[in-house]
Formats: structure tokens, sequence, C-alpha cells
């Protein structure tokens, strides 16, 4: 066999890999295990109605709060925190674990509205109301459906006038423009809306506390569909699935800001937040400040399929999970701006917190006595990206935390994303800076300005924009901003403010959300699946690995190892993938179980004929192998084309069967035939032999001697009369 050393070579590699991926998970199963104990503790003393729904919320707190928490240290090489590890590991689909799906559409209709500057064309509004109830059984795209709906309506009527009067298209659509210009053109801003709204809904996603959620677009019909394992709570996932995200744009506190304007002598914002320490230390009591237990604020009773009925609530202790103790309740863990000199970040930001205390911090500050000490127009928001390292530029675990001016006691934001008309990324001509550029509308011209010599005026004071009420940039004014054209400084790469201009866009635009289809899988079908599944699995492989054993004799062995080999790559290399297992992927395994052994069948069938013939051992080998490549690959790449079809065009599980099917095929033809060759050969350099057998006897059941991997056994078996 001729590249035996490669062959050698890959497969160390490939086992290795597939080990350190098996033992990857290790680290992850202990935390589970601690967060299942604190869980248990927690909800011990629960209703007995709520206890499921306490345990559920109680280990979900617990594991967000370790999931910035480095659980395993490769010297020399990496560091893994919990997330880092749950995210290359093979997850199970809502179907195994039990869950929600949703296919949401991207509502296209509203955000054609909006470009029209809210035509009330009637031929414009017909076509709209057309496309929209053809889309609900067509396969093509809203906006070709609303085109073709728009000739048939408007008799030659062009499509240009209605949208040339919106001033972000006037660059690229005239009034002269073809109705296939505006159409290329309607379908340019479509499909990035839609792909911006998929890179949204995944960011969002993330803070829902699902494990390994699956998000996944068919851009071909703006359809997204979402999959979450474990989802306790429905409808709060509608609600986050379907809300748009909000723009906007404020006036900020400084923590040397006076508490009361009208008394600037008096007390800052950095004192009342010392004043505040204080005022919690007594309130609270030095009893629980050292406890180190997660908090769980309420939790909810659950239905048979696991959902929260938020009409049942059960009270829980408030505590809290100190990393400094002794500084008091609130500073044992936040770090406040200026208190430290090595600790510096802007005026506008009143101080900085790891990750996980975010919740604990905003409760601390939302209680009465807090609250009092601070402006009644002062609200508090967090970052929305976490602090760079200084040195390597890479994320950390630290979120800072801005103080939001709301002027005359006003709830909502003079200037929103309804204001912003364009936003890109652009190198400063000046500084050559990476910048986030945005445009405005008249009224938001005008805002903006107002805004901006204020704060210019102020001392160069800064301006918070916030995105879903986190603060996406805070920069500093130097000099008033007319025409509604600005730029956003914040150290940004290239991709960073690419990604900040795509999401800032998201946020003006229109285009919502709506759920067409839903389904909600109970998490005690998802074990009886689980369950099957491995029944299955279990029982296809004894299937295959008997037949091959009793028909083929010793050779059948060198079958089952590749199939053994072949399954654990497989498990492997889906698990390197962070690939989430379905059903349908479970079916694809099993169907790659039954097809693996399809290789050795046929090339222990033509070992046999040229055994026949009257050729060595040897011989019949070298020959059985190298005449049956073409049948192999033909049989094989067939496959592979429809999976790759069935990848390509389905959406969800016919996606993941065609994924599992097709990493299957790929292993099944490495071990099946280079691993096999190389066993064999291996043998019969060292003079073992291999038996080929070939139908059954009547005497079915006869004494066995044979010798296999060196290991002499004798064993009653399914003998055959008719050798080779």
């Amino acid at each position: 066999m001729q590249g035996k050393g490669v062959v050698r070579f890959f497969l160390v590699i490939m086992v290795l890999v597939t080990l350190v991926q098996f033992m990857l998970t290790i680290p992850t199963t202990r935390e589970e295990k601690k967060a299942e104990v604190f869980a248990q503790a927690v909800s011990k003393n629960a209703p007995a109605d709520q206890r499921n729904a306490v345990y559920k919320a109680a280990r979900t707190k617990y594991l967000d709060s370790i999931s910035s928490k480095t659980i395993l240290n490769i010297p020399l090489l990496k560091s893994y925190t919990y997330q880092d590890l749950k995210g290359s590991q093979l997850a199970l689909g809502l179907d195994l674990k039990g869950g929600m799906s949703v296919v949401l559409q991207v509502d296209l209709k509203e955000f054609i509205r909006s470009l029209s500057n809210n035509s009330n064309d009637p031929a414009f509004l017909a076509a709209l109301e057309r496309a929209s109830k053809d889309q609900a059984n067509a396969t093509t795209d809203y906006i070709t459906l609303f085109a073709t709906a728009f000739r048939e309506i408007g008799g030659g009527q062009p499509m240009a006038p209605i949208f040339a009067r919106n001033e972000s298209l006037r660059e690229e659509i005239t009034f002269e423009a073809s109705d296939g210009e505006v159409v290329r053109l309607l379908r340019q801003k479509a499909n990035e809306t839609v792909s911006r709204t998929f890179e949204l809904l995944k960011q969002r996603i993330d803070k829902l506390g699902v494990t390994q959620p699956n998000v996944s677009l068919d851009a071909a019909r703006d359809l997204i569909l979402v999959e979450l394992p474990g989802i306790d709570n429905p409808e709060r996932a509608r609600t986050f699935l379907q809300a748009a995200a909000k723009l906007e744009f404020w006036d900020v506190y400084r923590i040397t800001d006076p508490v009361n304007p009208n008394n600037p002598a008096g007390s800052t914002i950095q004192q009342a937040f010392v004043d505040a320490n204080a005022t919690l230390a007594r309130t609270i009591g030095s009893g629980e400040i050292k406890k180190e237990i997660l908090r769980i604020d309420t939790s909810y009773a659950a239905d048979s399929l696991g959902n929260v009925d938020s009409s049942q609530i059960a009270k829980l202790d408030t505590v809290y999970n100190p990393v400094n103790v002794n500084q008091g309740p609130l500073f044992d863990i936040f770090t406040l701006n200026g208190a430290n000199t090595a600790a510096s970040y802007g005026l506008a930001v009143m101080g900085v917190a790891d990750r996980n205390q975010k919740d604990y911090i905003d409760t601390l500050l939302n209680r009465e006595e807090v609250r009092a000490l601070f402006p009644r127009d002062l609200t508090f928001h967090w970052t929305r990206d976490p602090i760079p390292d200084a040195k390597t530029r890479k994320p950390t675990t630290l979120y800072q935390l801005h103080a939001i001016r709301h002027e005359g006691g006003r709830a909502d934001a003079k200037l929103t994303g309804d204001n912003v008309t364009r936003a890109g990324a652009d190198p400063d001509p000046n500084t050559g800076q990476t910048v986030v550029v945005l445009g405005m509308d008249n009224e938001g011209a005008r805002i903006w300005k107002d805004m901006t010599t204020k704060a210019a005026n102020d001392n160069n004071r800064e301006v918070a924009i916030t995105l879903d009420a986190e603060v996406v940039s805070c920069p500093g004014v130097n000099e008033p901003i007319p025409g509604g054209n600005t730029q956003i400084l914040g150290n940004f790469t290239l991709q960073e403010a690419q990604d900040l201009a795509s999401i800032l866009e998201v946020g003006k635009l229109p285009a919502e959300t709506r759920i067409i289809q839903e389904a909600l899988v109970g998490p005690s079908l998802g074990q009886e699946n689980i369950n099957k599944s491995m029944l299955s699995l279990i029982l296809s492989f004894l299937t295959v690995s008997g037949f091959m054993i009793l028909y083929y004799g010793s050779a059948g062995f060198v079958a089952v190892l590749a199939l053994m080999l072949n399954l654990f790559f497989i498990i492997g290399a889906l698990s390197s993938f962070g690939t989430v297992l379905t059903l349908p992927g479970i079916a694809g395994i099993v169907l790659t179980i039954g097809m693996a052994v399809d290789a050795n069948v046929i090339i222990f069938e033509r070992i046999r004929e040229e055994l026949r013939a009257g050729k060595t051992l040897l011989t019949s080998i070298v020959e059985g192998f190298k005449h049956s490549y073409s049948a192999i690959i033909d049989g094989n790449v067939t496959t592979l084309l429809t999976g790759a079809v069935l990848a390509y065009f389905g959406l969800g599980p016919i996606k993941g069967f065609a994924v599992v099917l097709i990493i299957g095929i790929l292993f099944s033809l490495f071990t099946a035939v280079l691993v096999s060759r190389m066993v064999m050969d291996w043998r019969t350099t060292k003079g073992k032999e291999f038996t080929f057998y070939r139908g059954f006897s009547k005497n079915v059941l006869a004494h066995a001697n044979y010798d296999w991997m060196g290991m002499r056994k004798y064993a009653y078996i399914f003998r055959v009369r008719f050798w080779s």
C-alpha cells in the first residue's frame, strides 16, 4: 500500500484531536454538576409546584455567573472559559432537550413603505398587500412578488417617482430610473436589512440565557429559523425576538457633576456612590456581605412543558457574590471611577464591574434609599461591549456604567434612530482613525445640532448613544455638529466600526420580524427521544457488526473496527464544529452506520473473486482494493452530491441531517478504504490470514478455531462451508 505513512499520520492526528475534543467536556461537566448541586440546594425549600422552575432558574444563574470564568488552563497554549468550552461542544437540539422552535418572517412590507416615505399611491399599496398575501405560499422573495404585483396593478406606472422622494435614496434613484434599476436597488436594500436583522437577532438571543441556540437564515425567502433548547419562558422569547432595536441619543452626567445643579459646591455623583455604599452597609447588614451565594430574585411556577407561569411568584433571599470583601456591599463588586488613580475611564464613566455582577449592582442602585441619593432625572446604563485590554485589545469581562440624563424628566430621548438615514464606517482623513459616520434627516439634524452645541459649550461634554438601553458609544463633543452628519470615535478597528454601523442602521430600519410558525417541545418528550435515539444507534451498530463478523469472519472484524473509528470521528467532528445534534442528525448517523460497511462489502467480495481465481491472499487483497475504488467512489459521490444539495437549500432539521450525512460519508471513505487496507496489509505481512466467508451452511452451528489480532479463541459462530 502506497502512502501508508501518510495514512498512519492522519489517523494518529485525527484520533488525538478527537480525544482532546472529548476531554474538553470534562471541565464543563464538572461545573454543570456543581450547578445542579447549587440548584437543588436553592429549590429544596421552594413549594412543590414551583420547585422545578426554581431549580431551572438557579441552575441558569449559576452557569451564567461562571460563563466568563476560566475553568481550564493549558500552560503555554490557551485558557478556556466555560462559555468557550460549551460553544465548541456537541449540543442537543430542542427535539432532544426540549424547548422552542420559531420561524420568523422579516416584514419587508413595512420596510418598503418606509423607503417610499409612506407613499399613499393606490397601486403601490395594492401591490404591497398582494405581495404579502402571495408570500404565504410562494417560494420566491418578497421583492420579486412586489415587483410582479406592481406591474400588473400599476398598468405601466413607473416605480421611480415613488422612491425618489426618500432622502436616503436620492443619490441612487432618480425620477427617470427604470423599474429594473429600482427593483435591483430594493432587493439590495432588502437583503442588507434581512442580513442585519439576522445578525442582531443572534446577538439578542445570547442574552436569553439559552445554552447553544441554533439560529439560521433562509435568505431566499427572508426567513429566520430560531431554535432555543431549554427555554423556560416562551412568552419572553416571543417578545424578545420580535422587538425592534431602539437607538437613542442622550445627554449624560459626569462623575464630577453635583447631585443638585442649583448647588454646584454640594455633593457630587462620585460622593453619592460613596454614600450609597455606606447606606447599603447599614440597610443590608454585615451578616450577608460575606456570603458567596448567587442571587435569585424571583422564580416562577411551570406548566407540564416547563413553561413559566408568571402569575405564581416565589421570593427568594437576595444575596450576592462578592469580589473584594470588606469594602461594602456596592464597592465589593463595583470599582468606582476615580477611586483608584490607576483606573480612570473618563468623566462620563461612573465605574466598572464584571459582567456577572451587573444585575446585582442594578438591584442595589434601584433600591429606594439609594435612588434618593442621586438626581431624579438620572438612570444608569451599562455598555454593550466589554472594555478591551489596553495591550492586547482583546475583550475583558469588565463593563462600564454610565449615567444618562433625562431632560425635563421625559422618559424617551429627544433624538432616536428614526431620525438616522444612514450609517457607515470610514477612516477619518485627518487622523486616520476608523470612525462610524451617521447621517440624519432634517429634524434629526436640528436636534443633533442643539445637543452638540450644548455639550461642546459645557467643557466638551460627552453624548451617549444607546441601542436597546445599552451604551454603544459615548464620545466627547469638541464642537457643534450642524447638518446632521457626525462621526463616532471609539478606537474602533475597521470590523468593529462596520459592525456598529450595521447595528445602528438595523436600529433605525422599520423592518420588523413576525412569528409565522412556532413549536414547543416538552423536556419529557426530549428525554424520550434521547432514549429511543440511543437505542436505535446501539441496535443498528450491533446488527451491522454482527452481520459483518458472521458473514465475513475475521475480515468482518476489520470492517467493525473501521465502523467504530468512523463513529468516533463523526462525534468528534460534530463537537469540534459546535454542531447542534437533532433527531434528523441522529438519523444521519444511523444511516451512515448502514452505509459505512458498503465499501467493505464491495472490497471483500472483490477479494473473494481474486481468491477464487487462484491468487494468493496478499495479491487478492491488493487487487481487491485496487479494482473496488471506482465502484466505491461512484456510490459515495452521488450521495455526497445529494447531501450537498440538501445542506445548501435545506433549513433546520433537513440541513442538520445533510451535514451529518456528508461528514459520515467522508469519514467512511477514510476508515473503510484507507484504514482497513492498512490493517489488512499489516496482518498479512505478519503471516496472519483472513477468512472471507460466503453464505451459511445447513450445519449452522459449528465449532470454530480462529486466530485474529494475535488472540487465539474458541467459540461457536455461524460458520460457512463455502470458502473463497
